[in-house]
């Protein structure tokens, strides 16, 4: 009992001290556009598309681990590093850039909500998009942020059905391993699209903005955490936490990607269900294991991960308009400190929410948020990693030379895939 008591006790220690803003960007991560890009992709192209989760798990924890540590080191989010070190072109461009890619993203994550609450209950989706809408403001301005994610956490579990799917249907394992470590590379359209969805989905600046708003976050939440720029002696130790943090939480976000890609590879694909397009299509992924109750797990899931997912789509526009405009910013911040933060919040959520009556499939919306995601990542990446290795920002805790070199390499695969993209379109 007393070796189990002081197991428990360092377990708790450990995730206590290293598990933060790394763990919540790895859930937001899987949202409902996450989601359908990998259940379309296990669809489409069986397991043939494993190998990209793999592949993708280094280069997220590359680009999350320096957007953390802008955050950390500086104690301002990125857009307030872009104002006050670059010119004010490349502020509005990323800031530009960010919004517009939020809100296409929001808008489709909302429109997932809806269709899957329509397949559950039954509710025109129209309306449960008004009410996902007005809940999701309402959380993020009038609930601090940390006092609900804990709860809807618990609503993300549903995306382990995925995994235990996986292991209650006959898979071959043997393939599986074969294309999860050989890419299996065809460079026509379709593939290079899903490519650059997964790419767009896995590595969104949504995640970059807001990783490093929340490392400033923690720094004003706790008096005895400085910005490390300040306070270099303990920036070994912080920044060996925030590295912890970063590959945890990438690595619960790859693995769910993983095994939805798996699942529906080996239920849709394999029964020539090639094309999803309706929440009902991805749900049947869950069959062999929920039965009846597929619908009902698959519909958790998609609210889980929407209701956590689209505060930190608005709250990290958010961050970066009010940075670059010198607001007060900061879901623990109260609305009448915060006025402009929290509007723009409202603003981005209701655009988003009005795509959802343009007529537009809710699945082909997630798809093509994923796209858009995956271009508009390139010129920030390029920026970001710009920003970690300058002195003028980092003082002496620029980013060491295997991470930039890293970060560069990161921005050139994405963007390669991209202008694949184009010259096959």
């Amino acid at each position: 009992m007393k070796r189990r008591k002081a197991w428990l006790e360092k377990t708790e220690k450990f995730f206590r001290e290293h598990i933060g803003p790394g763990v919540i960007t790895g859930a937001s991560d899987d949202d409902p556009s996450g989601i359908a890009t990998y259940a379309q992709a296990g669809a489409k192209f069986g397991y043939g598309m494993l190998w990209t989760t793999l592949f993708m798990f280094p280069l997220m924890v590359v680009i999350q681990e320096i957007s953390g540590r802008i955050g950390r080191v500086t104690g301002k989010g990125i857009a307030a590093n872009l104002r006050q070190y670059y010119p004010r072109w490349l502020l509005h461009f990323s800031v530009g850039l960010l919004l517009m890619a939020n809100t296409i993203n929001i808008g489709a994550d909302l429109g997932a909500m809806g269709e899957a609450v329509e397949l559950l209950l039954g509710v025109p989706s129209a309306v449960t998009v008004v009410f996902f809408s007005l809940v999701c403001v309402y959380l993020a301005v009038f609930l601090p942020y940390k006092k609900y994610v804990p709860i809807l956490q618990w609503l993300v579990l549903a995306l382990f059905a995925y995994v235990i799917t996986a292991f209650v249907t006959d898979i071959p394992w043997k393939d599986v391993a074969f294309y999860t470590l050989i890419p299996n590379l065809s460079l026509n359209k379709e593939s290079l699209a899903m490519i650059i969805a997964i790419l767009g989905t896995t590595i969104s600046p949504y995640l970059f903005f807001w990783q490093s708003s929340q490392e400033v976050e923690e720094i004003r939440a706790h008096r005895f955490l400085h910005a490390l720029i300040r306070f270099p002696l303990n920036a070994k130790q912080e920044l060996w936490k925030l590295r912890v943090d970063t590959v945890v939480g990438m690595a619960f976000s790859n693995i769910i990607a993983f095994f939805i890609i798996l699942t529906t590879a080996a239920t849709l694909n394999a029964s020539g269900l090639t094309t999803i397009e309706t929440a009902a299509d991805a749900a049947q992924a869950l069959r062999p294991l929920a039965g009846s109750a597929a619908a009902f797990l698959f519909a958790a899931g998609i609210v889980g991960t929407g209701l956590l997912a689209v505060p930190v789509l608005a709250a990290s526009a958010a961050f970066g308009v009010g940075e670059a405009m010198r607001w007060p910013v900061g879901l623990e911040r109260n609305v009448h400190k915060a006025k402009g933060f929290y509007g723009v919040l409202t603003a981005a959520t209701v655009m988003g929410l009005l795509l959802n009556f343009f007529g537009i499939n809710p699945i082909d919306a997630l798809i093509a948020s994923a796209v858009v995601n995956g271009i508009v990542s390139v010129p920030l990446m390029a920026a970001l990693v710009h920003m970690s290795s300058n002195e003028k920002v980092m003082g002496s805790l620029v980013i060491p030379k295997s991470l930039r070199i890293a970060g560069w390499v990161t921005t050139a695969v994405v963007a390669t895939a991209g202008v694949g993209f184009f010259l096959t379109w």
